[in-house]
């Protein structure tokens, strides 16, 4: 898959000032308004009690901050905070390693947790439930089971597909929260306050207009401000205003709509070859050389969110607003507007 600015998903290379761009305390956060205040709420009864917070599960679609919630609660608990993710933790004995060595109180941050290997996982239950870990020693009729204590700490998970989790980790989060998508205003918001951080000028029309492109997630919005403060600094004496924003999009390959080089290849491949659809994931996902996961979890939201892409019970159809992106005359009566599946 070609790397692409509008991507959702980290990049390794932007960890450090991915860092730097994240909000230290909840009052601090933008957006997701209604979890903010219950997580206020947790966090200050958790902490008069003296106590960890339940486990917590944040799922929902990369880049809308999941990652920087499980900091937060962290900085606001004032305990530490161990990180990891579901494909790193092969063997039981690795995920042990970690447990062992949290104090009490400390949060465990596993990202894309629905990935956990089952042995791996199975680990957890008693952990989460009782804080306590159960290692079995040796095989076959030799073998003991012994049982080590454990620090009363938080799980925080995060995934992008909480439909992946089995039901007895699931059901051992006492807090599940989605994570959903950001209004223009919230992402315009965020556009700002990062600038400041970034130390670039830059002005409230293209400030909107970046939240615009930026398929509604706060991480894509620092990767285009990012991307264009480097045209500004070099063409621009370090401003972004309207004229420069333009010319820096036109050579990002970003039009006006969001739509990048993949979204229009796939409007294309449903308008020209197939009328506009519906066509199947399989099918479209050999049409347009991407895998057809690549194209449900990264493309796909944004495309149904903004209008271009209906799903029905047959496959994905192209709606009216797509044609009318592309410049391509619909067929009397071929969009029938069939419910979402």
């Amino acid at each position: 898959m070609e790397d692409r600015f509008t991507d959702p998903q980290l990049h390794s290379e932007e960890r450090e000032t991915e860092q730097s761009l994240r909000p230290q305390r909840l009052d601090d956060f933008i957006g997701q308004g209604e979890l903010r205040q219950k997580l206020k709420v947790y966090i200050q009864a958790a902490s008069q009690r003296q106590e960890p917070i339940d486990h917590t599960l944040f799922y929902g679609p990369p880049g809308l901050g999941k990652t920087t919630l499980a900091f937060i609660m962290a900085r606001e608990m004032g305990v530490n905070i161990k990180i990891s993710s579901g494909p790193v933790l092969t063997k039981p004995g690795d995920l042990a390693a970690i447990l062992t060595n949290l104090e009490a109180h400390d949060i465990l941050f596993v990202d894309e947790i629905h990935r956990l290997s089952r042995s791996v996982e199975e680990i957890l239950y008693s952990a989460m439930e009782d804080f306590e870990l159960d290692i079995i020693i040796g095989k076959g009729p030799g073998a003991r089971n012994i049982r080590i204590p454990l620090q009363p700490f938080t799980l925080v998970g995060a995934t992008t597909r909480a439909g992946l989790l089995t039901s007895p980790l699931r059901d051992r989060f006492g807090v599940m929260e989605r994570l959903e998508f950001y209004g223009i205003e919230e992402i315009t918001t965020i556009i700002k306050r990062s600038a400041e951080i970034l130390n670039v000028r830059i002005q409230e029309g293209p400030a909107r207009e970046i939240a615009r492109r930026s398929r509604f997630t706060p991480r894509v919005a620092n990767r285009l401000l990012k991307r264009v403060r480097d045209f500004a600094e070099v063409r621009n004496n370090g401003v972004i205003d309207g004229e420069l924003l333009e010319d820096s999009f036109r050579m990002l390959h970003i039009d006006g709509h969001g739509l990048e080089k993949m979204d229009r290849e796939i409007l294309t491949a449903l308008i020209d070859r197939f009328e506009g659809g519906p066509v199947g994931l399989d099918t479209l996902a050999v049409m347009v050389g991407e895998e057809k996961d690549t194209i449900e979890d990264l493309y796909e939201p944004f495309l149904l969110r903004s209008g271009f892409v209906q799903r029905t019970p047959r496959g994905r159809c192209a709606t009216p607003l797509a044609y009318e992106v592309l410049g391509r005359e619909m067929k009397k009566g071929l969009f029938s507007g069939y419910d979402e599946t």
